[in-house]
């Protein structure tokens, strides 16, 4: 049974995800000592006999169960981190709601506005902490990035550039799986790979009231394994977004999955009255600031920024991937031990939800479409 120093956690899904969610809650108490509460890894829930014993073995879990409604009701279970694929998620959250259990989701929290709208306000009525997979924010330069812009440092804003690029699904041979199927996935890469640029503009500037898009598909079938035959893909390679945000800042962000040669290139640009700054994830550990009129100089992320001097004692190793992830966990457990929303929310996760859906709206009407305004703990604006 877990102390009353500790969290109880449970784990739904262990895959890649599953596994890294695993490993930030033990790093969490590492890197960040002063968490009330310390994550005690109680039970994880997996079909796949493999995972299980992963769990088990490498985790350190102390049980593990193929149904995810024994993890559920454990006693000793406090918060549950939901890291199976998207179909799965409304599903689950809500029998975590239902259960009482704190939970730390990934994204996309649901296949459309209206299951994520399901769990955000189910979760709050129940009067429950979460987390959503947004980690790109809590990049120390993001961090910084994000104090130049609500202190003034950058002047008025006026227009910001966003631009998600991957290459996951850019092999034609690559199989058809649940990822291009809507009844599973729903959108392809603006809730795959732009909600993460919905939040992170958000998370920056200010709310997107209104978008005007285009989507396309550059590849329109896919093998199903073992049959040989083709599959019509359901959802869309590639996404671009205008974007107009509350106080009058325009956008434009652009995503595709498809993409030869970029495997994760995820750039933001800010621009504003007197001075810029753009963050690259490639070069996660670098902020270019713009803000004396002699152009951009590059910044390697000192123990300043955000939560970097928990990683590193200087600018130069840098951090990583992985470590984003345990700042979530850290902020999802403070959440949990003291009673105040601090991670990314259910309620932030079903506002990206709400521009990807008024996303497709406009792609398939060629008009601007208002995204609906959301309520809850939302955490972009704090």
């Amino acid at each position: 049974m877990p102390s009353q120093n500790s969290i109880g956690v449970g784990l739904i899904s262990v895959g890649v995800m599953g596994r890294l969610h695993a490993r930030s809650y033990l790093q969490s108490s590492q890197f960040f000592p002063e968490l009330p509460r310390r994550a005690e890894l109680v039970v994880a829930a997996d079909p796949d006999a493999g995972g299980r014993a992963y769990a088990s073995d490498a985790l350190g879990f102390r049980e593990t169960t193929t149904d995810y409604r024994q993890l559920l009701a454990h006693p000793d279970v406090d918060v549950v981190s939901i890291c199976s694929p998207p179909f799965l998620h409304h599903e689950m959250a809500l029998a975590a709601v239902e259960a009482g259990k704190h939970f730390w989701i990934e994204k996309p929290m649901g296949r459309s506005a209206r299951e994520s709208r399901d769990i955000a306000e189910r979760a709050g009525a129940a009067g429950l902490f979460t987390g959503v997979g947004f980690n790109y924010r809590h990049a120390p330069a993001v961090a910084e990035a994000r104090r130049l812009i609500r202190t003034g440092a950058l002047g008025r804003i006026t227009n910001l550039q966003l631009r998600m690029i991957t290459s996951y699904a850019s092999d034609p041979a690559q199989p058809f799986t649940w990822r291009y199927e809507e009844a599973q996935a729903g959108s392809g890469a603006l809730a795959d790979v732009l909600s993460h640029g919905f939040d992170l503009a958000q998370f920056l500037v200010a709310p997107i009231k209104s978008v005007s898009s285009v989507t396309e598909r550059f590849i329109p079938k896919r093998t199903v394994p073992g049959t040989g035959e083709t599959r019509e893909v359901e959802n869309e390679d590639y996404a671009a977004v205008l974007a107009r945000f509350e106080g009058g800042v325009v956008g434009v962000l652009e995503t595709t999955r498809v993409a030869v040669g970029p495997h994760a290139e995820y750039i933001v640009e800010v621009y504003g009255t007197e001075g810029s700054l753009r963050w690259n994830f490639d070069r996660m550990n670098q902020l270019e600031l713009a803000d004396d009129g002699s152009g951009y100089r590059t910044i390697m992320t000192p123990t300043s920024y955000g939560e970097f001097g928990r990683f590193q004692p200087n600018a130069g190793p840098g951090i990583g991937f992985n470590d984003l992830k345990t700042i979530e966990a850290a902020l999802f457990l403070r959440s949990v031990a003291e009673g105040r929303q601090l991670a990314p929310s259910a309620a932030d996760g079903w506002s990206a939800a709400e521009i990807v859906d008024a996303a497709l709206r406009s792609a398939a009407s060629g008009e601007w479409v208002d995204v609906p305004v959301v309520s809850g703990s939302l955490t972009t604006q704090a």
